[in-house]
């Protein structure tokens, strides 16, 4: 499978220790990958970390966002004809070839448009990053909700009772390590730009189930730190919660037919 596979890793000030690691795990796949950084940090201090590395380094200070920084390697990937496109978060690794295993099942499976692994804490437990399609309720309002009530509903957005351990389609899947179908995205669109970070995932994840599948594949795992920024630092809650506005005026909050119809599909899995 040489060639048909581009990577991009967005850096914003990021670890060194994070991006030497992430950049070891790629090494891991048993093919050859184009691999894209593009770096949103202030200076280009993080180039000398890359030294030796097979890499395309852009310096991208103006900090578009994440969304935005990754669409800069998805247009020259897809304008280079690569079939696949992988993007991973810095602060993702693995020790084996979870590439070759995923890009053989979208091989065989035309239809799915984006595929991810299981995602692991560094204690090997499960992050619960297959959800629904959000209602307000579930990113917003329930940081009000008692402590009870907001277990419930987690468990129920995070889809705790498929066990996370088949194949199965999830209309909202994680940002950290999305395996997309080059075809499919010129189709839908790339990321929306007008989410600086957070809620892009989720609109193009949704975006993409509408027409095709958007799986979640445990049969390869890979390691997440998961920094959470929005949950330790005020600036970045305000980030998180401006740009879950936008994407709710974009969407609906209330009523939300597509939020629906596909929540409903996901749910039947399970029956």
């Amino acid at each position: 499978m040489d060639s048909i596979l581009a990577v991009s890793v967005v850096l914003y000030n990021t670890p060194p220790s994070d991006i030497e690691s992430c950049l070891a795990s790629l090494k891991q796949y048993n093919g050859n990958a184009r691999i894209f950084i593009v770096d949103n940090s202030p200076t280009d201090v993080l180039k000398k970390h890359l030294q030796g590395a097979n890499v395309n380094y852009l310096h991208n200070p103006s900090n578009p966002g994440f969304g935005a920084a990754h669409n800069i390697a998805l247009r020259q990937s897809s304008s280079e004809g690569f079939v696949y496109h992988l993007i991973i978060n810095a602060d993702v690794s693995f020790s084996t070839d979870v590439l070759s295993p995923m890009l053989d099942y979208m091989e065989k499976n035309n239809s799915v448009g984006h595929l991810m692994p299981k995602v692991l804490n560094s204690d090997g437990s499960v992050q619960r990053l297959c959800k629904l399609v959000p209602t307000p309720a579930d990113l917003l309002f329930r940081r009000f909700l008692p402590k009870k009530l907001a277990a419930a509903s987690n468990r129920h957005f995070e889809l705790h009772g498929s066990g996370y351990e088949k194949i199965m389609f999830v209309p909202y899947l994680s940002g950290c390590f999305m395996l997309l179908r080059n075809s499919a995205l010129r189709d839908i669109g790339l990321f929306d730009e007008r989410f600086f970070m957070y809620p892009e995932d989720i609109d193009l994840t949704r975006r993409m189930a509408e027409k095709y599948d958007t799986v979640f594949y445990p049969s390869v795992s890979v390691y997440h730190q998961h920094g959470a920024a929005s949950k330790k630092s005020l600036r970045m809650l305000t980030v998180h919660i401006t740009n879950l506005v936008r994407y709710f005026n974009k969407w609906g909050w209330f009523f939300d037919s597509g939020r629906v119809a596909l929540n409903a599909r996901t749910l039947a899995q399970f029956r």
